[in-house]
């Protein structure tokens, strides 16, 4: 059986978002699809078109999710979380969007092309001049470091190599000075 075929068998020949059942076609939910039934799914034109552009978007076609988010099919709780998302400032998606239970594998899938991520969301590690600093970059100090409890000072124009990223904190790095891992403020370093 084809993809197609198997695709029309489960949603009883309708999209299996909005339940239209005129214009239907393949979705292969990105980013990774290898074109199977469990990582397609059969919508129709109209929710095809608003996936694909969202400056198309009509809010109230998407009310159609308060039913098809609790299917049992990946692909679709997918798209749903995904659609969800895209529309939350809206009030009652955020609304379903907090009943939506997606397990730990089929939420990363959902996260995974970046919907719901903002510039604004991610932690930003810049250095003295403004240059953003990515784990494994090297950075040499600007100004002599006091390390405390290691008793030693870390001389301005010393390169750290290989630096790490304070996950929760945008000010801190972490490199090695002398052999001793130390936190350093990203104010005191420039990337090399």
């Amino acid at each position: 059986m084809t993809t197609e075929s198997i695709l029309h068998t489960r949603s009883e020949s309708s999209c299996e978002l909005c339940s239209a059942t005129e214009n239907l076609s393949v979705y292969e939910v990105p980013p990774e699809s290898n074109g199977g039934a469990d990582q397609c799914i059969l919508i129709c034109e109209a929710c095809n078109d608003q996936i694909e552009n969202p400056e198309k978007i009509d809010v109230n076609h998407w009310r159609c999710l308060n039913d098809s988010m609790w299917s049992q099919i990946p692909a679709v709780q997918v798209i749903a979380w995904r659609m969800l998302t895209r529309l939350s400032t809206e009030g009652w998606p955020q609304d379903l969007l907090d009943m939506l239970y997606l397990d730990e594998e089929t939420l990363a899938w959902a996260q995974a092309t970046g919907e719901g991520k903002s510039d604004d969301d991610t932690i930003k590690h810049l250095d003295s001049n403004g240059a953003q600093l990515e784990s494994g970059d090297t950075v040499t100090l600007i100004k002599d470091l006091n390390v405390k409890g290691a008793n030693f000072t870390a001389k301005r124009g010393t390169a750290v190599r290989g630096i790490s990223l304070v996950s929760d904190n945008p000010e801190q790095i972490e490199g090695k000075v002398n052999g001793q891992q130390i936190v350093i403020l990203t104010k005191f370093v420039k990337k090399s």
